[in-house]
Order: C-alpha cells, then sequence, then structure tokens
C-alpha cells in the first residue's frame, strides 16, 4: 500500500514538474554537452533501475528480485512521508529559482546567485529532495535493484552539482560563487561547507 502511495507521489510530482518546464527564461550560455553526458546516462540508469526493478501483477508491485527486508507498516509510511517531504522541497527549490530553473546546466538570462529559501539550507536542494524522494523507493522496495539506482542517484547528483558549480563559479565569478561555497553545504543541510 505504502509503496503505491509512494510511486503516486512520484507521479503527481512529475506531472506538475514537466508543466513547470514551461516557466524559464532563456538559455544564455548551456556548459558545453561533453560535461553533462556522464551525469545524463547516470541519472537515467538511475531512475531505470529504481523504478523499473519489477512490475504490476495482480494489482501489486512484484519485483525481478526479492527485497533484501521485509518493510512493516510504520516504516514503509515513514517512507511515505519521506517521499513527500522531499517532492515538496523539490517543488519549494523550483518555485524559488523561478525562471532561473533548467534541467541542464546553463545560465540564464539575468542569471544570480540565489541564496535563499531553500538554497540558504544547501547549494542543490533539488538534488537533495530526489535523494530523499529515492531514498523513500529504494528503502520501500528494499531490492538490489532499487538499491543500486539509489546509489547511482547519488553519484549522478554529486557529479552534475560539480559541473554546475564549476560552470557557475566561471559564469557568475569565482568570487561571489566561492562565498556562497563557504557558508552553505552542497547538498546535506547543515554538514560542514569545506568538506564538498
Amino acid at each position: 500500500m505504502w509503496l503505491t502511495v509512494i510511486l503516486g507521489i512520484w507521479l503527481i510530482w512529475g506531472l506538475v514538474w514537466g508543466a513547470l518546464w514551461l516557466w524559464t527564461d532563456r538559455t544564455d550560455v548551456r556548459a558545453p554537452a561533453a560535461t553533462q553526458a556522464p551525469y545524463r546516462l547516470i541519472n537515467i540508469a538511475a531512475f531505470v533501475a529504481l523504478f523499473g526493478d519489477g512490475a504490476w501483477r495482480h494489482g501489486h508491485w512484484t519485483p525481478l528480485l526479492p527485497s533484501l527486508w521485509h518493510v512493516p507498516p510504520a516504516l514503509g509510511w515513514l517512507m511515505a512521508a519521506l517521499a513527500a517531504a522531499g517532492l515538496l522541497l523539490a517543488l519549494s527549490a523550483r518555485a524559488t529559482l523561478g525562471r532561473l530553473w533548467s534541467a541542464a546546466v546553463t545560465r540564464k538570462a539575468g542569471h544570480r546567485i540565489v541564496d535563499t529559501g531553500p538554497y540558504a539550507l544547501v547549494r542543490h536542494p533539488i538534488y537533495t529532495a530526489l535523494l530523499m524522494g529515492g531514498t523513500a523507493v529504494a528503502v520501500a522496495k528494499g531490492t538490489p535493484i532499487a538499491l543500486a539506482g539509489l546509489a547511482l542517484m547519488a553519484i549522478g547528483y554529486v557529479l552534475k552539482a560539480r559541473v554546475e558549480e564549476r560552470f557557475l563559479a566561471a559564469e557568475l565569478g569565482e568570487r561571489a560563487y566561492a562565498a556562497y561555497r563557504s557558508r552553505v553545504p552542497m547538498l546535506i543541510p547543515f554538514a560542514p561547507p569545506a568538506r564538498d
């Protein structure tokens, strides 16, 4: 039951996120495709592993490989709450960025460092939020494939964050971006920023 709720939360988030795709400013500069290809391929593999490791049969999800643990109802509902919180955080971060958001690493018209809202807690709250939602799926499924998908997702978003930070430092000024990096952690709230 809770897995259905978690996947439903992801579906609703995906529909809203897709609708917001149109709300963005013109791209002035795009990071080279060669720097973006690795994290894109890893993230595609992550989402396929996380969500494609089984099938719905007779009204319930059947994994390709057996789950490594039994998920008690309390943990299942906790994971549903984690998915909802994470994906709401992603929407909040997206709203904070407004028209500066882009799925790719780009500089938009009028781009600036955003350090308010969720961006005051972590430099990449959308990635943090998606990792929260991915953790909910992986724990609720408990399959080796879903767990591998979560690990790939973490690798992919760390790589993307690093590409994005190098690009934004070059585009917006190393000094300004270094000041932001020195006071706000990359992905984990309240972590020491210098350890990124």
